[in-house]
């Protein structure tokens, strides 16, 4: 504690004594016009002219006569509206946060070079293919010149006191590694404390059950029954396709939900293109050169986490630590002395349990095995996706995708819907692992021989007419591929949605993605009921717990921001869980288990087979509790809460005025319209969910519609940063055409952007 203080006192001498810009006022807002004139315009170096049109929200759709140009105006783009972003994302990749933020993010950073995310970057590098090459190049040409060219630099780097430095391709083959970390390390994060305490096994079997009892996308016929017997995670997405037999325009449809951190700016953001090779929209990860998901001439693509089995830990007990290499990096420290380290690797891969962030392990040295760590070509895949025209060259370009591994959703302008995994997979033993960590000499897993998308399981045209994944198990059948997928109340909810009489149009499918329904909640909500209803006459009781009682009898398993009900059941919940697995389980492993998205369903499962006596007495303890906390709030609204926050809100002092933004929100950890939270009695506010929509039809090229929670730039006090915020609160979208006479006719803005040669303007029409 008293570290803290001092290193809190030094930041607040740093801010106030040393002229920090962080206490200088916000930048002045900057209508659309006059973002328009700060972009760079004359004297490019273009091969030919370039047009670059924008809407009304500040989406760009760049029309280029030549591919490389396309790249260059890309990377100017991205600079325009997300440099600050880009750049702190760029630091974070290399573990270099604390020279920014000061000594708070030292442990972040070693464990950041611990993992040594790029290890493979230059591998990557060597083997790109030319065009690749090329397009990386010139992307990076973009940025590089926006940084020499601009007049003012964002907010963010006057705050922090820093300049940019000049961008290469290893930075953007790192910061790809950096988006495609394993998402399980997460979960091995909170697990590895535990292992070695008695109720470890317990634990341990939940982490398993997750994955064994989650339902397949495709591949089994016994689909049907799974799903009746479950009618008796925190990461992750939704996609869905509608084949032409069930879509009201008769073209195939996609629905693509992606899920990350709610901040701003925003994770995404939308563009267009046509060039002699590529013409599409979609949405693009800042810093990265090609579209992620979105929609070309010929076909449509989304996709969730496939919560792949892409690492593994290694005891490394038996090892020789003179068998160990060791190299000492300084980090720089904003504020407070640097920090020089020691990072030990091993033949099995860096030593993560020397990771600060694992202080509280206390079990064997263990190294973490990454197929990360072995070259792959990400870009390469995703540029040749944005070319494809057919499901054979769409299947071809995911083979040299590797992290992290995506369940990837198809549809074309012929009618057809598909399903694949992009990953490469280290070959494993079809049984269940017995422990969390392997042994060297016993592995069970083969890392010398990947499985790519072409050994993988795949789907083409089903009879059901649809695809959805939910970060459910992709398959039924072949290689084992993961062990911790998603619980099964989003897969559920969306095939009962699409399975709906009547045909499938963009309305439904906007309904679903903003859908607050859990079936589990509802199903456990039952359940509750009817134990509160063997534990006699409610007259005794409290007014408070009726009052209860009565609001969780009006739930119907919609986790609706005016929902009273809502607000009963997730707080009964939280007390019942605590009680319930308090008894058995230690007070760390029980905050594991209320993190977990299966945890409606266990709940729910372990109270029905609990001896009755047992279960009615843990629901009385939980409902006297309950009923303190549900008399403080009106409804789920008030305590589940939507922040919108930039990330230099969490300030001390100075917060306050990067906070753009406090709602209700509907959904939950567990819902399609994905507002994810842990389980609490407490107001709190939503960090991880729904953060961007896309809906294409294709049998019309322009109808395409996207909404981001914020808006497109990054530029602070500018209207765009959150003009899409209402429009998301609402349902609504934003047309993004793909032909170009509809952008012309909808994007009114033009830039005209020509070589260095030629003289270049800018007009509005």
């Amino acid at each position: 504690m008293m570290l803290f203080r001092s290193r809190f006192l030094v930041v607040l001498l740093a801010l106030g004594l040393g002229g920090c810009a962080l206490v200088r006022p916000l930048p002045r807002p900057a209508d659309l016009s006059e973002r328009l004139r700060a972009f760079p315009s004359q004297g490019l170096p273009l091969k030919a002219g370039v047009t670059v049109y924008w809407d009304d929200h500040l989406i760009p759709f760049i029309e280029a006569q030549d591919d490389e140009d396309l790249a260059f105006v890309l990377g100017l783009v991205q600079a325009h509206l997300r440099l600050a972003q880009m750049e702190i994302f760029r630091r974070a990749s290399q573990g270099r946060l604390a020279e920014l933020f000061g000594s708070f993010f030292t442990d972040i950073d070693q464990t950041i070079r611990l993992l040594d995310l790029n290890r493979a970057g230059p591998e990557t590098a060597a083997a790109l293919p030319q065009a690749t090459r090329r397009w990386l190049e010139r992307f990076v040409a973009g940025i590089n010149l926006y940084l020499e060219r601009a007049d003012r630099l964002p907010h963010e780097f006057e705050a922090l006191g820093f300049r940019p430095e000049p961008w290469s391709v290893a930075d953007v083959l790192a910061l790809s590694r950096l988006y495609g970390v394993d998402v399980n390390w997460l979960n091995w994060f909170r697990l590895l404390p535990l292992r070695g305490r008695p109720d470890w096994p317990q634990v341990f079997a939940r982490y398993l059950r997750a994955g064994r009892e989650s339902l397949p996308s495709f591949g089994d016929e016994r689909a049907g029954l799974l799903e009746l017997l479950a009618g008796l995670s925190r990461s992750g997405s939704n996609c869905a396709v509608v084949a032409p037999a069930r879509s009201a325009g008769g073209g195939a449809l996609l629905a693509s939900d992606p899920h990350l951190g709610i901040f701003l700016p925003n994770m995404w953001l939308i563009a267009g293109c046509k060039s002699p090779s590529y013409h599409l929209v979609g949405m693009m990860l800042p810093g990265l050169p090609a579209m992620a998901l979105g929609r070309n001439a010929h076909l449509a693509w989304g996709g969730t986490n496939m919560r792949a089995a892409s690492s593994d830990l290694f005891d490394l007990s038996a090892v020789d630590p003179a068998r160990l290499s060791v190299r000492k990096e300084r980090i720089k420290v904003r504020w407070w002395p640097d920090r020089e380290v020691s990072l030990r690797d091993s033949a099995w891969g860096p030593v993560i349990s020397d990771s600060p962030l694992l202080k509280d392990y206390q079990g064997p040295p263990l190294a973490l095995t990454w197929v990360g760590h072995r070259a792959s070509d990400e870009i390469s895949a995703m540029l040749a996706t944005n070319r494809a025209r057919n499901w054979d060259e769409f299947k071809a370009a995911w083979q040299s995708f590797a992290v992290s591994g995506q369940n990837v959703l198809y549809a074309d302008d012929a009618g057809n819907i598909g399903q694949l995994m992009a990953v490469r997979l280290p070959r494993r033993s079809p049984a269940q692992p017995e422990d969390l960590i392997l042994d060297p000499a016993r592995p069970g897993v083969d890392y010398d021989r990947l499985l790519g998308p072409a050994e993988l399981p795949s789907a083409f045209n089903p009879a059901a007419g649809f695809l959805a994944s939910a970060n459910n198990t992709p398959a039924s059948g072949g290689p084992p591929v993961g062990y911790h997928f998603s619980d099964n109340d989003r897969l559920r909810r969306m095939r009962t949605l699409l399975s709906l009489p009547g045909k499938v149009d963009l309305a439904r499918l906007k309904e679903l993605q903003r859908d607050p329904a859990s079936p589990a909640g509802a199903e456990l909500s039952r359940l509750l009921l009817d134990l509160a209803g063997r534990l006699g006459p409610e007259a005794p009781r409290p007014r408070a717990e009726t009052d209860l009682l009565e609001a969780l009898r009006g739930f119907d398993g919609r986790l609706a921001a005016d929902s009273k009900g809502a607000l009963a059941f997730e707080i009964l919940t939280c007390r019942l869980a605590r009680a319930y697995y308090g008894r058995s389980l230690s007070p760390e492993a029980v905050e594991v288990l209320l993190d977990s998205s299966s945890l409606f369903e266990w709940l729910r499962d372990d109270l029905a087979a609990a001896e009755p006596g047992l279960a009615g007495q843990v629901l009385s303890e939980a409902l006297t509790q309950a009923a303190g906390d549900f008399s403080g709030f009106t409804d789920w609204g008030q305590m589940h809460r939507l922040e919108l926050n930039h990330f230099f809100a969490r300030l001390p002092l100075l917060g306050r005025r990067y906070r753009f933004g406090d709602y209700p929100a509907s959904g939950g950890a567990t819902t399609l319209m994905k507002t994810s939270h842990r389980l609490t009695t407490q107001r709190h506010a939503t960090s991880y969910g729904s953060n961007a929509r896309h809906l294409s039809d294709l049998s019309d090229p322009d109808a395409n519609w996207f909404v981001l929670l914020g808006g497109q730039d990054g530029w602070l006090s500018s209207p765009f940063l959150t003009d899409q915020v209402p429009l998301w609160l609402a349902g609504e979208y934003i047309q993004v055409p793909l032909r170009l006479e509809a952008v012309r006719e909808r994007f009114r803005h033009r830039l005209e952007l020509r070589p260095a040669a030629r003289s270049a303007s800018s007009r509005e029409g």
